[in-house]
C-alpha cells in the first residue's frame, strides 16, 4: 500500500491476481475481494478482520469504507467471514 504522498506503507500490501486482490496486513490475509462482471465478493478473516487499531485503518482505507459500515454489511450477510489463512 502507498499512502496519500506517495510513500510505501510499512507491512501493509495489496496483492492482485487475476480478479482477485487481497489486503494483507504484516503475514495475514485481512480481505480478499473478488471482482467478476457483474459481482463483487468480499471475504473477511473471521479471526483477523478487527485484530487492532492499524489493520483497521488499512482495511477501511482498502474497502473505501469505516468500521461501522463493514460491521454492518457482515450483519447482513453482504460480507463473509472465513478463516482466510488457514488457523484451523
Amino acid at each position: 500500500m502507498t499512502s496519500n504522498n506517495g510513500n510505501k506503507i510499512a507491512n501493509q500490501f495489496i496483492i492482485r491476481d487475476g480478479d482477485v486482490e487481497h489486503f494483507q496486513s504484516y503475514d495475514s490475509i485481512i480481505v480478499r475481494r473478488v471482482t467478476k462482471p457483474l459481482h463483487t465478493t468480499i471475504l473477511l478473516d473471521e479471526n483477523l478482520w478487527d485484530y487492532s487499531v492499524t489493520t483497521g485503518k488499512y482495511r477501511n482505507i482498502f474497502l473505501n469504507e469505516t468500521k461501522k459500515e463493514t460491521q454492518k454489511k457482515i450483519n447482513l450477510g453482504i460480507y463473509e467471514l472465513q478463516d482466510l489463512n488457514d488457523r484451523g
